[in-house]
């Protein structure tokens, strides 16, 4: 019988394509439930590497991704809000939570795939609650998860009749690392450990290849989930490509130890399957779940070690954000609300030099156009509304406490000053979007532009620098001079905006430009708004 390779090869490939798409979906249902959580989870319960483990789990399972997972924690490692040590626990963590969806696909039920995606679509377009829509998303992936399985279970039968995969296969049994390479290539070329798993199950199951080769090409695809992991540490910060570069050794290290112990893990695999009489799907799930769960367990004692390895194979200083307050320590506003508002005040003085940091970073940006300036100045951002919303609490809950007029006075005055230091964060962010669409539409400036953008760039982060100095001083001479600085910048904008437009009579500059342009005074002019009004908090001036 001649096998019809097109048909094989669209089936396959059309199933892969929908079991990715189902798996997305899910964990994108699973995820929209669970709102901010996720992040608050990574936070809060990583004080320790074994939390950092737990929280792992969880929220691997929620979103259905070790990759995402271990993304998420290389952006928290860079922003200062977790050590590289707790990022190792929850590294550990997202490996043993991915194990969960190669259980799911071992229960095997393929035969209900279309009555579960019709479900999900119904819950998706017919009803109008949102959480009930996100519940649609789930279950519309769980059923296109093992839809696209069971296409793909029937793009592969054929190969059974092929003497080259015959062949192949039984070299994967005689040469476990062969299997190992190409565990690792694939997982690399589909980004997504699960759909390898799955079609390994499905191999496995059509009596396609032995447990002897499926498990080499398990441990590789281990390895070939972190590539996620390495390609969003590209460019980033050093404490980002010391996380990826933990995810990396974590795994080639389970995988090289397994592989020597191949021999006994097998016959435990197989002892699993006599005692429990698995179905073969769950054969691979039960041995991806115990080869994460033991890696995990025997190089759990070694974080230490893998934190001090990891700094020596990538070395360097790394620039951290920290996002956490240092100074709101809440055991002063019951037994001293007069220092607690003096913590308060120097918080709220470093979040001022956040702001006039991402200022510097995003006028650095549209200068040289390098993306790392970006980042930082996305990262200064997230900080500065983190510390806006400790900052704010800290402080509502000291307005309860005995304060006297004097206090009181000064409690507003930061009250203010930390909602104009969030706006400035806010039009910050906005320049550095406008340099992006800048950069993705190949925008040109004119060099009379960008002298006049440099010109007002620079007096508006000297303006938010002496309206932070005021504060820090009380000088209200300073504060003065901010007032004077901002209706220089309200008068530049006007001027700057009558250049534009006769440049724009001219020819000279084009439609695109003239939007950056603009937006950017606009969001300077701003600026200076809010720095003169913390200069104005200073001086007394209530508005």
């Amino acid at each position: 019988m001649e096998v019809n390779w097109q048909e094989v090869f669209f089936t396959f490939i059309g199933g892969l394509g929908i079991f990715l798409f189902g798996l997305k979906f899910m964990g994108d249902g699973l995820q929209k439930s669970a709102g901010d959580r996720l992040r608050a989870i990574l936070d809060r319960f990583t004080t320790n590497p074994f939390m950092g483990v737990l929280a792992g789990i969880v929220v691997t399972i929620l979103i259905q991704s070790s990759s995402g997972t271990t993304v998420i924690v290389i952006g928290l490692v860079s922003a200062g809000f977790m050590t590289l040590r707790q990022a190792i626990g929850v590294i550990m963590g997202a490996n043993i939570g991915t194990t969960v969806t190669a259980f799911i696909i071992g229960f095997d039920i393929g035969a209900y795939a279309l009555p579960i995606i019709a479900v999900g679509a119904f819950l998706l377009f017919f009803v109008k609650k949102p959480q009930i829509n996100n519940l649609g998303m789930v279950v519309f992936g769980f059923g296109g998860l093992f839809y696209g399985l069971e296409l793909m279970g029937e793009g592969m039968k054929p190969l059974r009749e092929l003497q080259a995969f015959i062949d192949l296969t039984q070299s994967m049994s005689e040469i476990p690392i062969l299997g190992v390479v190409i565990g690792t290539v694939f997982t690399v070329v589909v980004q997504s450990s699960s759909a390898t798993i799955g079609i390994l199950q499905g191999l496995y199951s059509e009596d396609l290849i032995t447990l002897q080769a499926a498990l080499p090409v398990l441990f590789g695809d281990n390895i070939g989930t972190t590539i996620t992991a390495v390609l969003a540490s590209i460019g980033a910060s050093v404490a980002a490509k010391r996380a990826a570069m933990v995810h990396v050794m974590f795994n080639v290290i389970g995988s090289v130890l397994f592989l020597i112990l191949l021999i006994p893990f097998t016959a435990f695999i197989v002892w699993i399957d006599q005692f429990m009489n698995l179905n073969p799907e769950m054969q691979i799930a039960f041995a991806h779940g115990t080869f994460n769960v033991s890696n995990t367990i025997i190089q759990f004692p070694f974080i230490a070690a893998l934190a001090w390895v990891v700094t020596k194979v990538v070395p360097g200083n790394d620039v951290v954000v920290e996002f956490k307050p240092k100074h709101l320590d809440p055991n002063f506003i019951e037994q001293s609300p007069s220092i607690a508002l003096g913590q308060a005040k120097e918080e709220v003085l470093r979040m001022g030099q956040f702001a006039v940091q991402g200022l510097t970073e995003s006028f650095e940006y549209l200068k040289t156009k390098n993306k790392k300036n970006a980042e930082l100045g996305y990262q200064v951002e997230d900080a500065i509304n983190n510390l806006d919303s400790k900052i704010t609490d800290y402080l509502i809950q000291l307005s309860s406490s005995s304060l006297s007029a004097q206090e009181s006075e000064r409690h507003s005055v930061l009250m203010d000053t930390v909602r104009d230091i969030e706006r400035i964060g806010d039009h910050f962010e906005n320049v550095i979007e406008l340099v992006d669409y800048q950069q993705a539409n190949k925008v040109k400036m004119t060099d009379e532009a960008m002298a006049d953008l440099n010109e007002m760039f620079t007096l508006a982060i000297e303006a938010v620098s002496q309206s932070i100095d005021s504060l820090d001083t009380n000088d209200h001479d300073k504060a003065r001079g901010v007032a004077e600085k901002e209706d220089l910048l309200d008068k530049m904008e006007r001027k700057f905006r009558k250049k534009h437009i006769l440049r724009l009579n001219e020819g000279a500059c084009t439609g695109q430009a003239g939007i950056v342009f603009v937006d950017i005074i606009s969001n300077l002019e701003r600026i200076g708004d809010h720095s003169v009004n913390i200069a104005e908090a200073v001086l007394g001036i209530r508005k």
